[in-house]
C-alpha cells in the first residue's frame, strides 16, 4: 500500500509539474464516461482494477473526468465487451485479449501464450520490446485502443476430478479452458469450452464439464473449486495473463490532452497494482488450501503429458504464423524477446530461487 500511495503521489505530482493540471477555462468542462467490464459486481482483484483506475482518473483529474463501472449483471454480456467499446456504446471496457479470438485470432497474443514470458518479462515486452505497437496495429484496424489492463502472474493449470497420468487421460476431457491452450488440449483430444466465471462452479458440479482452470489461489478459493474437484495441477498455459482496457478512440480524441494523459498514467497504475494484489492474494490462499483443505491435491503434470503439450503447441504456432504475415511478426517478436530476455531472467530469479532453501 505504501508503494502504491507513493506512486500515486509521483503520477499526480508529474501531472501538475507538466502543466496538465492547469488546464485552460475551455478545459474545465466534465465527462462521464462509463466502463463495461467481464466480471460480475464486486469480484475482486480483476474488478478491483477498474475501480482504482476511475478511482484515479477521478483524483488525479479534480473530478473532470468520472468513469461508472457496468459489471455484467448490468450490460448482460460478459464476452460483449469489445463490440460495446468499438461501437461507442460504453467509452470503456476492462477484459481480456484472448477473448476476441474468434474476431480477430491475433489479439490473444496480448493476452498470454502458453509457455511464454512471466509478467515481468510481459510487461517489459510491451513498454520496451515493441508489444504496445504491435497491439496498437492489431486492434486500430477495430476502431478500438488496448492497454494493458493488469496481470494475474503464472495461472494454476487447473481443476480435476480424476489425476491426469497420460496423455489419453486428456482425450474426451470436457475443460474450461480459454485462449490458445484450448486449442493446444483440443489437438490432443480434449474438449475445452469457455464459460463466463459466473457459471464456472455450476457447470462444475453438474458435470457440464470435467475440468476448469481459472486463475490461481488469489481467486480459486473463493469459487469453492476445491468441493469438487480434487486435483490443483500446476500452470504451463498462461505463465502471465494480462487483462486490458479497452478504450473508443473517438471518446478519447475528444478528451483535453491532460485528461488523456490522466487516463493512460491511471490505467497503467491500477494494472500494476493489480499484479501485486493478485500475488499477496494467492501466496495468503495457497497457505490456506494448504492447511485447511488436506484433500487437496496439487500436482504438476507428468513430464510425458507436459512434452506432449508443449510439442502440440509448438506445432500449432508454427500452422498459425504460416498463414497470417501479423502472426508471424507478433510470434517472432515475442520469440526473440522472450529468448532475451529469459537469459537474465535465469541468472537472477531462477538462480537465486534455485539456491535459496525455503524450508
Amino acid at each position: 500500500m505504501l508503494k502504491t500511495s507513493i506512486l500515486k503521489a509521483i503520477l499526480i505530482a508529474s501531472v501538475a509539474f507538466s502543466g496538465f493540471a492547469n488546464a485552460d477555462a475551455d478545459d474545465n468542462k466534465k465527462y462521464r464516461w462509463k466502463l463495461a467490464e467481464t466480471w460480475g459486481p464486486n469480484f475482486p482483484i480483476f474488478g478491483d482494477a477498474s475501480k482504482n483506475m476511475a478511482r484515479l482518473v477521478d483524483e488525479m483529474s479534480n473530478g473532470r473526468l468520472t468513469i461508472r463501472i457496468d459489471s455484467s449483471n448490468r450490460h448482460k454480456s460478459a464476452f460483449g465487451i469489445f463490440d460495446f467499446v468499438k461501437n461507442g456504446q460504453y467509452q470503456m471496457g476492462h477484459s481480456a485479449s484472448y477473448y476476441w479470438k474468434g474476431k480477430d485470432f491475433n489479439t490473444m497474443f496480448f493476452t498470454t501464450l502458453p509457455f511464454g514470458m512471466t509478467a515481468p518479462e510481459q510487461y517489459a515486452w510491451f513498454y520496451h520490446g515493441g508489444g504496445m505497437e504491435l497491439m496498437k496495429s492489431v486492434y486500430d484496424k477495430h476502431g478500438i485502443m488496448s492497454f494493458p489492463g493488469g496481470n494475474t502472474g503464472n495461472q494454476m493449470g487447473g481443476w480435476f476430478r480424476k489425476e491426469i497420468n497420460t496423455v489419453e487421460d486428456l482425450k474426451g476431457l470436457k475443460m474450461r479452458i480459454p485462449g490458445f491452450a484450448g486449442e493446444v488440449l483440443a489437438k490432443l483430444g480434449a474438449k475445452p469450452t469457455n464459460i463466463p466465471s459466473a457459471e464456472l462452479y455450476t457447470a462444475l458440479e453438474r458435470n457440464t464439464i470435467d475440468a476448469l482452470e481459472w486463475v490461481g489461489p488469489s481467486l480459486d478459493l473463493r469459487m469453492g473449486f476445491h468441493k469438487i474437484a480434487p486435483y490443483y495441477y500446476t500452470g504451463w498455459h498462461e505463465p502471465a495473463t494480462e487483462l486490458q482496457f479497452m478504450v473508443n478512440p473517438e471518446a478519447y480524441n475528444s478528451l483535453p490532452e491532460d485528461l488523456q494523459k490522466i487516463l493512460t498514467a491511471a490505467m497503467k497504475l491500477a494494472a500494476y497494482d493489480m499484479y501485486i494484489q493478485s500475488m499477496h492474494e494467492s501466496g495468503k490462499n495457497l497457505a490456506t488450501i494448504q492447511e485447511d483443505y488436506p484433500h487437496v491435491k496439487i500436482r504438476s503434470f507428468p513430464k510425458p503429458v507436459m512434452t506432449a503439450i508443449k510439442l502440440a503447441n509448438d506445432e500449432l504456432l508454427l500452422e498459425a504464423a504460416e498463414k497470417d504475415p501479423k502472426t508471424k511478426e507478433i510470434l517472432d517478436s515475442i520469440s526473440t524477446y522472450q529468448k532475451q530476455v529469459r537469459a537474465w531472467t535465469n541468472f537472477s530469479d531462477r538462480a537465486y530461487l534455485d539456491n535459496f532453501d525455503s524450508k
